[in-house]
């Protein structure tokens, strides 16, 4: 199947252009839904080859370079493109085109009627594609080209409704239009990809290369702690921030929620926001080279987990709920990668592709069926009307919660172990308290929306359940949700951690880089498991205690102290509209405008005109139409010529 790993990305892009140059001609949603469905379900077909393949072969021969043709060549510039697939690559392959394919099929029954469906499915399969470009290029350029590609199908498609109108949040409720929400995103990502960019140009003058075997091998053989290598650490994690939604750079994600449900699930659960993550896990060896950075990524992504955690309690956005738990999920991630634990990360990668997905395309379930309502205090009630919906969502919300023997329970503890094996307990304090919080607004949730009497009009709204084209990705991303975890079952608890066994091949040599810490024994490992799992119980108890025994809820119940922070997300929007967004308005108008565009940059141009046309007026003097004062010039510029030669 190796010989075919060139169609994993070639297949989607066939996918884009059919859809893209035919779909409106045909306009036929089956034949649409169906190609971009097939264009994405043929590359994990591949993909699943492959890995068995990988599965079947030594360690030493799992990692293959698939040149296709020279891509750039200029000076000592030369870049292949190329396809790297091994151990990492492939799983994240899996991932994508796995998911994607449920979250295409899921399409298929949430966007029937829409005008724009066969455009819908075009910028599904044109994502695809990038991502794959993403996760397979065997360089950084390629890696880039991806990188950008997902933030321009990020773009279209957040604002695909760019005719509707969604509520921003805050205590005033304000409303925006999703192409404000498409160009937040776009802007924001610019901002991390620019450090991206310049991490790229530092490789280069570093490495003389960008091509990933090069660059990990040279950099192998340096010692670590160097200002170089923080300052290409720091800059590659800058543009992981902004793909990947942490502090700094998260205030994209909430609002990219405007886009269609399975957007959310494809883009902002899946897969781009993990592309951050996939690239420090590519990049191991070199963060390990820069121990401060390391350290900050940690810091940052507790920091996100914890804050976005507080912010997910107050939302009544169905959706703006998923939204944090996704920045905060992310922020674990990161920790991961910060405590060097590669592995954990990823594999919280995996699982909460499973998990978040089921729980997004849960929600377009239930705003399916509540007719475009997403405020979880007018619903109520809904399991009678939507069983199936609620079995699945009830199992992804346990899942992340981190209750076993589900997905979530194993990645997250994995990871809140190797924090703890740091030698710094405040990071796995931290951490358990964003699990326990999560724990809370997750079934807040779930308590809300499927729980009580119905908090609708009845006469107005009839929930009913989706059609076996939305229920069927549910069902099996619910299966995955249950079963997902057991391929990275720890030691500790009889298992031989598969997963960790199956990528320690690409992340040995920065493993073998980072300092040793101690493991601790398994009985306090035994401990730590039972606190976070006691604490995320008690927190889904009282949820439930809080929320199930309410009949009617106050509106305005988030807008006194503490809550009305939250309800405001720590004003963090306020705060950059007034620093970035109005200060660049104003100097835009003030000076860019009125004096550098006007005065400059118009006053050149037309000062030019001016010029020319002045000296144009005094040499039109010259034209008399007289025979011999054209003589006479001629005379005095042979004159003229002749001095200039003899000087």
């Amino acid at each position: 199947m190796l010989n075919y790993a060139s169609y994993i990305i070639i297949i989607p892009f066939v996918g884009f252009l059919l859809n893209g140059l035919f779909g409106k001609k045909i306009n036929n949603e089956k034949i649409s839904g169906t190609i971009g469905s097939l264009a994405v379900f043929f590359p994990f077909v591949i993909a699943v080859g492959i890995f068995f393949e990988m599965l079947n072969s030594p360690i030493e021969e799992r990692s293959h370079i698939i040149q296709l043709f020279d891509w750039i060549s200029a000076g000592s510039l030369s870049i292949p493109f190329a396809l790297q697939v091994d151990q990492l690559s492939i799983l994240m392959t899996l991932i994508v085109t796995g998911v994607g394919f449920l979250i295409h099929v899921y399409s298929i029954g949430y966007m029937h009627g829409d005008k724009g469906f066969w455009r819908f499915f075009t910028y599904l399969n044109l994502f695809i594609t990038m991502m794959l470009f993403l996760v397979l290029g065997n360089n950084f350029l390629l890696m880039f080209l991806g990188w950008e590609g997902v933030g321009l199908c990020s773009f279209l498609l957040i604002g695909f409704w760019h005719d509707r109108k969604f509520e921003v949040g805050g205590a005033d409720k304000e409303t925006s239009m999703t192409t404000d929400a498409a160009k937040k995103a776009f802007v924001v990502n610019r901002v991390g990809d620019f450090g991206f960019l310049i991490g790229m140009f530092l490789i280069f003058t570093t490495f003389g290369s960008l091509t990933f075997t090069d660059v990990f091998s040279k950099a192998a053989s340096l010692q670590s702690g160097s200002s170089v290598m923080f300052w290409i650490t720091m800059c590659l994690f800058i543009g992981a921030t902004g793909k990947s939604a942490q502090i700094p750079l998260f205030v994209w994600l909430p609002d990219a929620m405007a886009g269609p449900t399975p957007v959310s699930a494809l883009i902002h659960a899946a897969t781009m926001v993990t592309s951050g993550i996939y690239m420090i896990a590519r990049c191991s060896i070199l963060f390990a080279l820069a121990p401060e950075t390391m350290n900050i990524v940690a810091i940052v992504g507790i920091s996100t987990a914890v804050f976005a955690a507080t912010i997910g309690l107050v939302q009544n956005d169905i959706k703006k709920v998923l939204a944090y738990s996704t920045v905060s999920q992310l922020g674990y991630m990161f920790l991961a990668l910060g405590v060097g634990a590669f592995t954990a990360g990823i594999f919280h990668v995996m699982t909460h592709a499973f998990f978040k997905a089921l729980l997004f395309l849960g929600s377009g379930a239930v705003i399916h069926a509540m007719h475009e309502e997403q405020d979880i205090q007018k619903m109520g009630g809904l399991k009678k009307y939507l069983p199936i919906t609620f079995i699945t969502f009830l199992i992804g919300t346990i899942a992340i919660s981190g209750i076993p023997p589900f997905a979530g329970f194993f990645s997250k503890d994995e990871i809140l172990w190797k924090a703890y094996s740091q030698g710094n307990i405040m990071l796995w304090l931290l951490g358990a308290i964003g699990a326990a919080l999560t724990a809370f607004y997750m079934f807040r949730l779930v308590s809300l929306t499927f729980e009580n009497k119905p908090r609708f009009d009845s006469h107005h709204t009839h929930p009913h359940e989706a059609p076996k084209t939305m229920t069927i990705p549910l069902i099996i991303l619910a299966v995955l949700s249950i079963v997902g975890g057991f391929v990275g079952i720890p030691e500790s608890l009889g298992g031989g951690n598969v997963l960790e066994k199956f990528l320690e091949p690409i992340f040995e040599k920065a493993e073998f880089r980072l300092p040793l810490h101690h493991e601790g024994s398994h009985s306090m490992e035994y401990i730590l498991m039972a606190i976070s799992v006691l604490i995320a119980t008690i927190s889904i108890l009282y949820a439930r205690k809080k929320f199930v025994t309410q009949e009617s809820l106050p509106v305005e119940e988030n807008k006194k102290g503490f809550r009305k922070l939250l309800w405001n997300k720590y004003y963090v929007d306020e705060i950059y509209n007034f620093l970035f967004v109005n200060s660049t308005y104003k100097l835009s108008e003030s000076f860019l405008w009125k004096i550098f565009d006007v005065k400059l940059v118009d006053g050149i141009v037309n000062g030019t005109a001016s010029l020319i046309s002045i000296i144009s007026g005094q040499l039109r003097k010259i034209q008399v139409g007289v025979a011999q004062s054209y003589a006479t010039v001629f005379v005095v510029g042979i004159i003229v010529i002749l001095g200039i030669l003899l000087m």
